[in-house]
C-alpha cells in the first residue's frame, strides 16, 4: 500500500536503484502537456490530467493510441500523425529541459556511496539526447541507460521489460529484483515496476489523481524528501541542505 511520504511499510536489502527519467529526473512532461493542448485545441478540445495519466510512462506509439483515441479524434488525426506533428514542437523544447528538484543531489549521493545506479526510460535515443544535452555530468554518472527503442524493451510499461533489461546490466550480471530501487513519476512505471518484481518510490505530479498512487510502496512530493535510511541506502551527510 502506498504510503504519502511516510515510512517505508515493505523493508527489503536494496542494493542497486533504477530511475525513470522524465518527470522524475527531467522536468520534461510539461513539454508534452503543452504541445497536446495545442494540437486538442484545434478541434475544440482539451488536455486534461486523467489523459495524460493513461499516457505517461508508455511507448510513443502507444502513447499515441490513447491520446487519438480517448480524445475523441482517431477520424481526424491517426496516431501517426499525431506523432509527427507533435515531433516538431517537441524538438525545439527538449534541449531546454531542467532537472527536478533533489535529482541532482540524490543522483551525486548515491554514486559517490558506491551505490550502483542506472536509468530506464521509454524515450528513444534521439529524444535522449535533446534531453540530456545540457545534463551530461548528471547522466554521466549512471552506470547505464536503457532506451525505449533499445532491442530488448519489447513493450512499453506497464510491461516490465525496460526494468528487466535494466536489471542484466550491472556489473556482474543479473540483480535480483527484489534488490532493486526504483524512482517513478508515472501510474505505468510504477506497475512496471512491480511487475518486474521491484520496489518503487513514487514522486508522481501534484494534479495526478490520488487513485494512481497506490500501488507505490512510498509516495514522496519530490525527490527532496527521500530518505536513502528508510531504505537501508547510505544516509544524507549535507543535512538536506
Amino acid at each position: 500500500m502506498a504510503n504519502y511520504s511516510g515510512v517505508v511499510c515493505v523493508r527489503r536489502q536494496i542494493s542497486h536503484v533504477i530511475f525513470d527519467m522524465d518527470g522524475l529526473l527531467l522536468d520534461t512532461e510539461k513539454f508534452y502537456t503543452q504541445v497536446q493542448e495545442i494540437i486538442l485545441s484545434r478541434y475544440n478540445k482539451t488536455f486534461d490530467w486523467t489523459l495524460k495519466a493513461k499516457m505517461m510512462g508508455k511507448k510513443a506509439i502507444e502513447s499515441a493510441r490513447i491520446f487519438v483515441q480517448e480524445s475523441g479524434i482517431s477520424d481526424s488525426l491517426s496516431p501517426e500523425q499525431f506523432l509527427v506533428e507533435r515531433e516538431d514542437m517537441l524538438q525545439s523544447l527538449f534541449p531546454t529541459s531542467e532537472l527536478m528538484p533533489g535529482a541532482s543531489r540524490l543522483v551525486s549521493h548515491l554514486h559517490a556511496k558506491g551505490v550502483p545506479i542506472c536509468v530506464a526510460t521509454g524515450s528513444h535515443r534521439r529524444h535522449f539526447e535533446l534531453k540530456t544535452q545540457r545534463h551530461h555530468e548528471i547522466f554521466s554518472l549512471m552506470h547505464h541507460v536503457v532506451l525505449g527503442d533499445d532491442p530488448e524493451v519489447k513493450q512499453g510499461k506497464p510491461s516490465p521489460d525496460g526494468f528487466l533489461a535494466a536489471s542484466k546490466r550491472f556489473e556482474g550480471g543479473q540483480v535480483d529484483p527484489s534488490n532493486i530501487l526504483v524512482f517513478e513519476d508515472s501510474p505505468s512505471g510504477v506497475l512496471a515496476a512491480k511487475n518486474a518484481g521491484m520496489s518503487v518510490v513514487m514522486v508522481p505530479d501534484p494534479r495526478l489523481d490520488k487513485s494512481f498512487l497506490d500501488a507505490a510502496d512510498q509516495v514522496l512530493n519530490s525527490l527532496l524528501d527521500f530518505n536513502p535510511s528508510e531504505w537501508g541506502l547510505p544516509a544524507f551527510e549535507d543535512n538536506g541542505n
